[in-house]
Formats: structure tokens, C-alpha cells, sequence
């Protein structure tokens, strides 16, 4: 049936401005955040000489505070505006939906795989016993925590609460660790497991989440056929659109042509992931490994490897500066209950026992047949950092009291992670650097 003559035109108009509206809205929200990204990194490099992701994060917490505090004082239009944009975002979705595919892949395009199969052991250790062990002790932590505060938080939410803080992020500690003068087995340890375990802690937190809402019937042949789709396939999975992105690369000649490819494997690759219900964030890191080692050596010219590092840097950096950016700016909607805030003071004592436990006992086994670094648990330990996956992740559950509060004990954990630890990762690195010379001179003398 044809409509009514004009209904076309009359409609049409109506359509076109809603969808301009909504277009206009998430330009000037991206407009503001990297205007924001631009100026904070001005001002860090020109004056705080900070790392750039704890220099962005430091800034943006103090803004918020800032607006937080006008707020109090009757001027809160800009608050209010600020929280309307936040609101308009949706961090999970922005992050493990987008962002993420572009920092896993910037970060896995530079990891040595010589170095990293060297590591491999270690590595996996990290990623999956560390993670779960720390996932489990975490919320036990968690659960006596709030018996003691009386914020009434089941035992599950935990649980989920240790899942979602257990993983580490490369992003700010790998510039730390080089500038520091970590050695390259430690560097490769910790890059590794903080690349691989995102992808084994979203399917641990997936697990504990099916028990939480119930959903569905969780038995021990349900987890160990998630984990193999979903580890095991994103690892397959990882592989095949490696090897095509490889072969297609080899082909040509022309960098603009080779850097469209990769873009193609991190936003069609990753959404192809999710939609066959595989770990899209391990598949990027083993599709990046593969393009970045054997990618780079057998099928880029001296001319396309340039451009192509040169364009994920900017990417990698562009992506941080933005995310820390958003990071600090959460402050300004967090629930700041005083119990939250007491629990997640509590939580940071919780969370690095946790990661030192589930760190020390596997590597204390394998001391047994292997060497490591000097002071090598206590590096992996403060330098187990907390970002976006956490907050992320955080802010997926569903809303209600119970939200609020692991939102705030996350980011409180996460603030403390990236600026205490992230500042003071360096000088504990070269202590014990100096410390393991001092050592080994004695010995010499001693024999």
C-alpha cells in the first residue's frame, strides 16, 4: 500500500534531524574528549613530566574534583554537563567494544615472539592459574569486607568483583618498565601476561556472571565448554585471520593498502569474534603476533613497516591519552558513599596480597627448573596495574546498590594502581636492579 501523498516528505525531514541529532551528539562528545586528551598532555609534557597515561589520569582526576567541589557550591552547570556526557557514554561498550581491538593489536604488533615462546610457560602460568587463583581470593577478601562494613554484598558479586579486578594492563607499566631499565625477560613477562589475561579474565567474569543472574544451568562440563570456545577458538580463530591478513599482505606493495588490512582484522576480525561467541580480545593479540613477527619480516617492505609502526603508535597513543582521559572524568558520577570509599581502601591491601600469592606460588615452583629475575615477584606485584577493563567491566553489572558500590571500590583500586604504583614502579625496579649487582659482586669476592 502506497502512503499518503506528502507522508513521505513530511516524515523524511523528522528522520533526518533525529538521526543528525544523534550524529552532532557523539561528535561533540568525541570532540570534547580529545580536546581534552590534547590540552592535559599538553600540559603533562610542558610542565609535570609525567608518564603520559598517569600524567592524563592525574589531570583528569583533579578536574573532576574541581567540578565536584563547584558543584557543592551552587555552580554546577558544568558538572551537570559533564555527568550528561558521561551518561551519553557507555564505557563498556566504547572500551571491550571498540577501543580495546586497537590496543590489544598496537600492543601485540611490538611483542617479540622468540622472546615471548621463551616465555611461554611463565606466561601462561600468569594469565590463567594467577588470574583464577586471584579471581578466588580476591572474593573471599571481598565478601568479609562487606560483612564488615554491613554492605550486604553476596558472596557471587564477589566473586565477580575479583574477576573483573584480577587483570593486569600493559598500557601505562610497559613505558615505565623501559625507561626504568627492566631487564627484556620481565619486560616480556609482563607484557605478555597483561595481553593474554584480559581475554582469560571477560570469560572467567562471563562464568561468574551465568551463576549471579542464573540464566542458566552452571555445571563443571558448561565451564570447561566456554573456556575451550572461548579460549581455545579465539586462539584457532586468531591464527586463521592472521594467516589471511599475511597472506594478503605479501601480495601487495603500498603501505596505505598493508595498513587498511590491519585496520580490517582489529574492527572486522574483532566483531566477527563476538558474533561466533569467541575471545575477540585473544584473537586480536594472536592475530597482532603473527602480523608483527612474521608479518613484518616476510611480507612488509623496509617503506610499509615504517608507516605501519609509525601509524599504530599514533593510534596506541591517541586511544590511551583518550581512555585515561574518560577514566578520571568517571570520578564525577561515582556514588561516594562513605562505606564505598572505606571498602575500597580496604580492597587495595586486598587486591596486591592477592596478586603477590597467586604470583609467588607458581613462580616459587618454578625456580626449581628455571632462574628469573632478582626480586622478580615484587615487580610483577606492584607492577600488576588496574585500568579501563576493570572499570569496564564494573560498569556492566546490572544497576542497583550493589553496582554502586563495586564501581567505586573498583576505580578506587584502579586510581591508586595506576598512580602510586605506576609512580613508584621505576625506582623499585632499578632498586632491585642494583640490589641483584651488588649481590653478584659479593659473590665474585666471595669466591
Amino acid at each position: 500500500m502506497n502512503p499518503a501523498p506528502g507522508t513521505e516528505m513530511q516524515n523524511y525531514p523528522l528522520r533526518s534531524f533525529e538521526s543528525k541529532g544523534k550524529c552532532m551528539q557523539l561528535f561533540h562528545i568525541i570532540a570534547v574528549l580529545i580536546s581534552l586528551a590534547a590540552i592535559f598532555s599538553w600540559v603533562n609534557h610542558r610542565f609535570l613530566h609525567m608518564p603520559t597515561a598517569i600524567g592524563l589520569m592525574t589531570i583528569s582526576l583533579l578536574m573532576s574534583l574541581v567540578l565536584i567541589a563547584l558543584g557543592k557550591f551552587g555552580f554546577s552547570t558544568v558538572e551537570q554537563d559533564v555527568k550528561w556526557m558521561l551518561a551519553s557514554i557507555d564505557f563498556n561498550a566504547t572500551l571491550l567494544h571498540g577501543m580495546l581491538s586497537f590496543l590489544l593489536f598496537a600492543g601485540a604488533l611490538h611483542i617479540n615472539l622468540e622472546d615471548l615462546a621463551k616465555q611461554r610457560l611463565v606466561i601462561g602460568i600468569l594469565a590463567t592459574a594467577s588470574v583464577i587463583g586471584a579471581t578466588f581470593l580476591i572474593g573471599l577478601g571481598a565478601w568479609y569486607i562487606s560483612l564488615l562494613l554491613d554492605l550486604n554484598i553476596p558472596m557471587i558479586y564477589c566473586l565477580l568483583f575479583g574477576a573483573l579486578i584480577s587483570p593486569t594492563d600493559p598500557i601505562a607499566v610497559l613505558g615505565i618498565l623501559k625507561t626504568a631499565g627492566a631487564s627484556k625477560s620481565l619486560e616480556t613477562k609482563i607484557a605478555g601476561e597483561s595481553l593474554f589475561n584480559d581475554g582469560i579474565a571477560v570469560v572467567v567474569f562471563l562464568v561468574i556472571a551465568e551463576v549471579a543472574t542464573g540464566t542458566k544451568d552452571v555445571t563443571a562440563e558448561m565451564i570447561f565448554q566456554l573456556f575451550a570456545m572461548e579460549v581455545v577458538g579465539g586462539v584457532l580463530y586468531g591464527l586463521l585471520i592472521g594467516a589471511v591478513a599475511f597472506w594478503m599482505l605479501k601480495k601487495v606493495d603500498n603501505y596505505s593498502v598493508e595498513i587498511l588490512i590491519t585496520l580490517a582484522i582489529t574492527t572486522g576480525g574483532y566483531a566477527l569474534a563476538e558474533s561466533l561467541h569467541l575471545s575477540a580480545p585473544i584473537a586480536i593479540v594472536v592475530a597482532g603476533l603473527l602480523i608483527g613477527n612474521h608479518g613484518r619480516r616476510l611480507a612488509m617492505s623496509q617503506s610499509t613497516r615504517e608507516h605501519l609502526d609509525t601509524f599504530w603508535e599514533l593510534v596506541d597513543e591517541v586511544l590511551n591519552a583518550v581512555l585515561f582521559v574518560l577514566i578520571g572524568l568517571e570520578l564525577v558520577i561515582l556514588a561516594l558513599d562513605q562505606k564505598y570509599l572505606l571498602a575500597g581502601l580496604l580492597a587495595i591491601p586486598l587486591v596486591l596480597s592477592a596478586r603477590m600469592i597467586s604470583v609467588a606460588l607458581p613462580i616459587g615452583i618454578m625456580r626449581r627448573f628455571r632462574s628469573f629475575s632478582p626480586g622478580v615477584v615484587s615487580i610483577l606485584t606492584w607492577g600488576g596495574l588496574r585500568g579501563g577493563i576493570s572499570v569496564a567491566l564494573a560498569l556492566s553489572l546490572p544497576a542497583g546498590d550493589i553496582r554502586n558500590a563495586l564501581v567505586t571500590i573498583t576505580y578506587m583500586v584502579v586510581v591508586f594502581s595506576v598512580l602510586v604504583q605506576g609512580l613508584t614502579l621505576a625506582p623499585l625496579v632499578r632498586a632491585k636492579a642494583v640490589r641483584a649487582e651488588v649481590e653478584i659482586e659479593r659473590t665474585h669476592l666471595d669466591a
